[in-house]
């Protein structure tokens, strides 16, 4: 019986592995047993593009046909605008999930730019061909997308900003006995009446450092005002575009703000979903099943996902049982809850959060109302 010889992958795999100072780039061509190592400067695209290009018209030439390159790098600091360039150049590229890689779990394993380049390459390898377990694949949001991610973003980072300038202005007074902040209106009049703890003024230096403080805090206050007076602009702008429909239909609800109808929109509701796990994974609010022999349990939540999203929904589950008693989540929340706090509240907070969720999701893209949601009028 004749042998047949073994199909030859004529795809070029491309892993990098990416830092400050330099970039490694880990190449393995179609029927070669080693991969090819290239080193170069940090944000070289150039020296990159030149690279990858040599690589292809050799294997081309070999091989008398043309050939698809398909690269990966790990999510993180450098952003999407390498991937951006890799998809305008012919290259197939894919942001991997740093944390869905499987590695050694030895106490000591080695750790090298080649090691993670290579072991890098060998799981882009295995996705290729079909093993999509092996590693997570991000989605990559448009430029656009990602652009409208910055205001809520930036406003959550000067909010930030203006609580620790607060708590600062709080903590200088108290060193001297003193617990009421002057009010921003009446500032100069307040602080020149404050006395110490002891009955003295306030010392000169530190008087100076509070209206620095004050300052600071006041042009905080004006950039929040400037970013939220924007997002109503836009809203306004354009109401039949499709995200801001979702944004103006969750503001419609009781206890949702234009803020938390924001961020859940830009962060989460602006991409389709399959399903409800897909959904809760995206956010990071699922249960880690654990089963071994007799032992099948859920474990706490994977908190793989969106960060941001993830804590804005938890907020918003604490907001819901005060702003919709009437519901049907707040009623699952009571009965089975009841009169019980501490942990045992705080984990059942997190099951609604999951619930709340859904029910959003489904609201927003079926316009299906929540059972028992007042809706404003």
């Amino acid at each position: 019986m004749p042998l047949t010889s073994p199909v030859v992958d004529s795809t070029i795999y491309l892993a990098l592995e990416l830092s400050r100072s330099t970039w490694l780039a880990a190449m393995r061509l179609p029927g070669a047993t080693k991969s090819v190592l290239h080193r170069i400067a940090a944000g070289d695209t150039a020296a990159l593009l030149a690279f990858i290009t040599t690589q292809r018209a050799r294997v081309e030439a070999r091989l008398g046909a043309s050939v698809a390159v398909v690269s990966c790098f790990e999510a993180g600091r450098d952003g999407f605008w390498l991937h951006r360039l890799l998809l305008d150049n012919d290259v197939n590229n894919h942001v991997v999930e740093p944390t869905s890689i499987l590695v050694n779990r030895r106490a000591r394993r080695a750790k090298t730019d080649r090691l993670d380049a290579e072991g890098l390459l060998r799981v882009l390898a295995a996705y290729h061909r079909g093993d999509h377990q092996v590693c997570s694949v991000l989605h990559v949001p448009s430029p656009a997308e990602e652009d409208a991610k910055r205001p809520h973003r930036e406003r959550e980072h000067l909010v930030q900003e203006r609580v620790r300038i607060e708590n600062r202005i709080a903590a200088l007074l108290a060193t001297q006995g003193i617990q009421k902040r002057p009010s921003l209106r009446s500032w100069t009049d307040d602080l020149a009446a404050l006395r110490t703890g002891d009955g003295r003024e306030l010392p000169p230096h530190l008087r100076a450092e509070l209206d620095r403080l004050r300052r600071r805090l006041i042009l905080t206050m004006e950039l929040i005002r400037e970013i939220e007076a924007e997002r109503t602009t836009a809203l306004a702008a354009s109401p039949s575009d499709p995200i801001q429909r979702k944004m103006a239909a969750l503001a419609r609800i009781r206890g949702i703000g234009d803020n938390f109808a924001t961020v859940l929109t830009r962060e989460v509701f602006y991409r389709g979903f399959g399903n409800r796990r897909q959904l809760a994974s995206y956010v990071g609010i699922a249960p880690m099943p654990h089963q071994s022999g007799a032992m099948d349990r859920d474990r706490r939540i994977g908190r793989a996902g969106n960060p941001r999203a993830r804590t804005t929904l938890i907020q918003l589950a604490w907001l819901w049982l005060r702003y919709q008693p009437g519901s049907r989540l707040a009623e699952w929340f009571r009965n089975r809850v009841g009169d019980l706090a501490g942990r045992t509240r705080r984990i059942a907070i997190v099951a609604m959060a999951r619930k709340l969720l859904v029910a959003l999701w489904r609201y927003v893209e079926t316009g299906v109302v929540p059972e028992g949601v007042e809706l404003r009028g």
